[in-house]
């Protein structure tokens, strides 16, 4: 064993199972530190995250604590200055877990030069994805701009490599401490508290998301082919916060899978959802462009609406169309929306609003637990048609055949926007057709009247797409 303290560098990988990094330093080192360098400035724009880390960092050091590891916070401006903490001290390795984003990979080489100038022992490994980011390419070697190609390669990549043992954590024979700087977790929350609504939706852990994992398998995942888009039902695994943070590996997932004896078109549907999380870290790793702007130069000459007061209608839920708002609400409620309504309300903003897309994305960074950079942009610029696997700018979703298609008994509105759950079902999609006097609702009070018309925005929104061809 070295005598050298083991560092374990906490980032996205709130878990003990398939954690590299973590059990490297455990199986290598007499004495194991785990440090999370707290950069406030991070989730001054991720404000619904800041309570998930706050609960993660609570869970999982219990979790580390069964493994007599100690688990410091330092809180510093940026990673270098946190670097620069932990370089006062002496006699120590670090390792940690790749993030597979643009500016995280830039910094971990910068950090690596510095630890190399320090004469300071590292060792980076795999992330949080079935592949490298950058391992799936064409024959040609160019990368894949087009998701069904792209997933049957990387699939098969990831099928035919030898997998190697899950490591485990291996337990100390006592705890060490590492910096005088380190912090509370309590200093990590908001002063502000309106998160504790989450608390009624969510359990932060690793135990947890292992349970809704298992759970989803044995009982939905057979019919998620078919319910995944119906937003008034258990129909999806809620996994993507748990993923965000690290408190379960894709490749846990994975491993889950397999064990159904008979694969149905509801599991196929699923492993196309991990996917579709492959293809976007490639997408923003291959393209970071994504990550400032439109893929498709051509979208920066789109006439965008500057309509505040719509943008905030549509941030409050208070739009006209009930499964737009119903979805909005439940964003704000839960930290969470699900997937088809998501699409739905980023449509709605995007081509009923004609509202640029960046707004939406900045507004979604900031209210979801599941907040993933390469995700988030991936799925608004594919809605807005800008990005490199985009739905045509002309698809679009009208928000009245959505409802009644995906909710057609109102149970995922009359929930969310409850000031219409005593309408006739027929006029739940559509309430301002609604030509009967129903107690407790009065169109333009009760519930407000459509900010725009669906047709006439419709047409404008084409208008505007046919002037970038000029």
């Amino acid at each position: 064993m070295d005598s050298r303290i083991g560092i374990f560098w906490l980032r996205e990988d709130f878990r003990l199972t398939r954690n590299d990094a973590l059990a490297y330093a455990s199986q290598n080192h007499e004495k194991v530190i785990t440090i999370y360098l707290y950069k406030k400035k991070l989730f001054e724009d991720r404000r619904a995250q800041k309570w998930w880390l706050f609960k993660s960092l609570e869970n999982f050091k219990n979790d580390l604590d069964k493994k007599n590891i100690n688990l410091e916070i330092i809180e510093c401006e940026s990673y270098q200055e946190g670097f620069k903490t932990i370089l006062k001290q002496k006699n120590f390795s670090i390792y940690w877990n790749k993030i597979y984003e643009p500016n995280y990979l830039s910094f971990d080489q910068k950090i690596s030069n510095l630890l190399l100038e320090n004469k300071i022992e590292y060792k980076i490994f795999k992330g949080n994805l079935l592949n490298e980011a950058n391992e799936i390419k064409k024959n040609d070697g160019t990368p894949f701009k087009v998701f069904t190609p792209f997933w049957k390669t990387a699939e098969k990549y990831y099928l035919d490599k030898d997998h190697h043992k899950k490591n485990t954590v291996k337990s100390k024979s006592s705890k060490i401490n590492f910096s005088k700087n380190s912090i509370k977790i309590n200093n990590i929350l908001p002063k502000i508290k309106w998160y504790p609504k989450f608390e009624k939706y969510w359990k932060p852990s690793e135990s947890e998301a292992l349970l809704n994992i298992r759970e989803f398998i044995k009982n939905e995942i057979s019919d998620y082919g078919s319910n995944r888009d119906i937003p008034g039902v258990k129909g999806t695994s809620k996994i993507s916060p748990y993923l965000a943070f690290g408190q379960i590996h894709v490749e846990t997932i994975w491993e889950e899978t397999q064990k159904i004896e008979r694969k149905s078109n509801g599991y196929r549907k699923y492993i196309n959802e991990l996917g579709w999380r492959e293809f976007s870290h490639s997408l923003i790793n291959y393209f970071p462009q994504m990550l400032k702007g439109n893929l498709r130069k051509e979208f920066d000459k789109f006439p965008w609406q500057n309509n505040k007061k719509h943008l905030n209608a549509w941030k409050q839920g208070l739009t006209g169309y009930p499964i737009v708002d119903a979805g909005m609400r439940e964003l704000y409620e839960t930290g969470w929306m699900h997937n088809r309504v998501r699409m739905i309300t980023a449509s709605f903003l995007v081509k009923h609003l004609r509202i640029n897309w960046t707004e939406g994305e900045k507004f979604f960074r900031d209210s979801l637990l599941d907040f993933n950079e390469a995700n988030n942009v991936a799925g608004w610029q594919w809605v807005a048609g800008c990005g490199a696997d985009a739905a045509p700018y002309f698809r679009i979703f009208n928000p009245i055949l959505q409802g009644e298609k995906f909710d057609p008994e109102g149970n995922y509105v009359k929930k969310w926007v409850p000031e219409i759950s005593n309408l006739p079902k027929e006029f739940l999609h559509k309430p301002w057709e609604l030509d009967l006097s129903v107690k407790g609702f009065e169109l333009g009070k009760t519930y407000p009247k459509p900010i725009v018309i669906h047709e006439e925005a419709r047409n404008e929104a084409l208008k505007a797409f046919k002037s970038l061809k000029k």
